[in-house]
């Protein structure tokens, strides 16, 4: 184990270093000048903008960018936001609490959801359960998240003036009333996010789950007189989640980098807004740090899936 995982972080460097430097490129290639706001500015020379565009080393070839961007960041310094003119990290570490509040009380509401509806939907197979659960599946994977959260605006915010349509940045939570508040403009964005994700774990699971249910292991656990509570605990929900540990592990970085449409919707100030406002702004520093993280977060948990996989299925053996 300790082998495959020594490979495996080895192999993980250039690919990384693979992935920055095609994110770098793009983002330096693409249209847009990061410091066009100053050239309406009659305030401000051609000389300063000259001046500014050195400081931040935008004069210098784009492979001298990448390895200074590059030497910085593993050293943990992710630059100065052209914009803002604050550090990087400093910006992320804003918006991370609402990101994580917000998209990960969602993802954690569908999983609560998508477990036990899935498992109960594949076990009563062609049921009215079943049908039902299907069909609130379809519907809440079919439905994009900027639709619905629009309708839950109309709905709940608009017609029945039940919460907030605008989530509250500048909301602090000191007392009852203001705990009160934060859950009440925090439900809808959550609850948007938490049931679409719901319907894809659960299609998922169901199918998973159905997928073993038929298997000859499962025969073999009736015929030696194992009840069916004792089958499905023991033997198919095992197998079963050795797939979906691979759909939740690759999702859960999601988690930090937030939900760009819902957060745009609700006006939800976390990383994923950040990152909608710096594309438009051609701010790269911020961009490619939060794409980068992404791609970081990505590979880290794809390992932690394989991982998994040995404690899930004692078949998986990871040889040196």
């Amino acid at each position: 184990m300790k082998t495959y995982l020594l490979k495996r972080l080895l192999i993980s460097i250039p690919t990384l270093i693979a992935i920055s430097l095609v994110i770098f490129t793009i983002l330096a290639l693409a249209p847009g000048d990061p410091l066009g706001e100053f050239a309406t500015n009659p305030a401000i020379t051609a000389e300063v903008r000259e001046n500014l565009r050195r400081s931040f080393g935008l004069d210098q070839p784009i492979h001298i960018r990448y390895v200074k961007w590059a030497i910085a960041f593993f050293t943990g310094d992710m630059g100065y936001s052209f914009t803002s003119r604050s550090p990087v990290i400093d910006l992320i570490l804003q918006r991370l609490p609402t990101t994580l509040w917000v998209v990960g009380s969602a993802y954690f509401l569908g999983i609560l959801v998508a477990f036990p509806l899935g498992i109960i939907s594949a076990l009563n197979r062609y049921s009215l359960v079943d049908k039902l659960t299907t069909t609130f599946a379809f519907l809440w994977f079919s439905l994009p998240t900027f639709f619905t959260g629009v309708l839950f605006i109309i709905i709940f915010s608009v017609q029945l003036n039940w919460f907030p349509f605008i989530y509250n940045s500048t909301l602090r939570v000191t007392d009852w009333n203001s705990l009160i508040a934060q859950f009440k403009q925090s439900i809808m964005p959550i609850s948007v996010l938490g049931l679409y994700q719901a319907a894809i774990l659960m299609r998922f699971i169901r199918s998973s789950i159905l997928e073993q249910l038929y298997q000859q292991y499962v025969r073999t656990a009736y015929a030696k007189g194992l009840s069916k509570f004792r089958v499905i605990q023991r033997h198919v929900l095992r197998n079963a989640l050795i797939p979906v540990v691979t759909l939740v592990a690759l999702d859960i970085p999601g988690v930090f980098t937030g939900a760009l449409v819902t957060e745009q919707v609700f006006r939800v100030p976390g990383i994923g807004s950040l990152l909608i406002e710096s594309i438009y702004r051609s701010d790269t520093p911020v961009v490619m740090a939060i794409t980068f993280i992404y791609a970081v977060l990505i590979v880290i948990f794809n390992l932690i899936a394989d991982l998994l996989y040995a404690l899930l299925d004692p078949r998986v053996n990871y040889h040196p």
